[in-house]
């Protein structure tokens, strides 16, 4: 069964991208005391994910931040190493924090997994996204297959 509002977000080893280089992090830590947007996509580099989803929780980094948003954590089932290439060619800066769920461990634990491998992709993460208040999830919104519409930034802005 795939977490649901009111839930505590699973406890995983996972590694995350910044300009100091990839760093081991558990999710529990990623979490700790604060408000933060999570969202998935299925890969990094894949068409949507680049053009849209992604570059919207850059534009409206501030917009969140001002909602009361401390962290941006945008994960994908992908190694640290094409997160940090993605980070560099999308040009994210500071303003979203890339999380690798190389092995889907966190993906597996909230019951959001698909099926990619008729893509060729093996398995990914659903596309969703959540507002996770000190590890607890209070909003989560996610996306029918093939779909862009409830885990965009701007409805993110909407429901905070």
């Amino acid at each position: 069964m795939a977490i649901q509002v009111g839930d505590r977000m699973p406890s995983v080893k996972l590694k995350v991208v910044s300009a100091e280089g990839q760093q081991d992090v558990s999710s529990d830590e990623l979490f700790a005391g604060k408000k933060a947007v999570l969202f998935a996509v299925p890969g990094a580099f894949t068409p949507l994910c680049s053009a849209q989803h992604l570059p919207g929780f850059v534009e409206q980094a501030g917009a969140l931040r001002a909602k009361g948003v401390d962290a941006i954590y945008c994960l994908s089932v992908n190694d640290a190493f094409v997160m940090d290439a993605w980070a560099r060619d999308r040009e994210v800066g500071d303003k979203v924090t890339l999380v690798a769920d190389g092995s889907a461990d966190f993906t597996r634990a909230t019951g959001l997994v698909m099926d990619a491998a008729k893509f060729g992709m093996g398995l990914r993460s659903q596309r969703y996204a959540a507002v996770v208040e000190d590890g607890v999830v209070t909003h989560l919104a996610v996306e029918q297959p093939m779909k862009f519409e409830v885990s965009s930034a701007d409805a993110i802005l909407k429901a905070l």
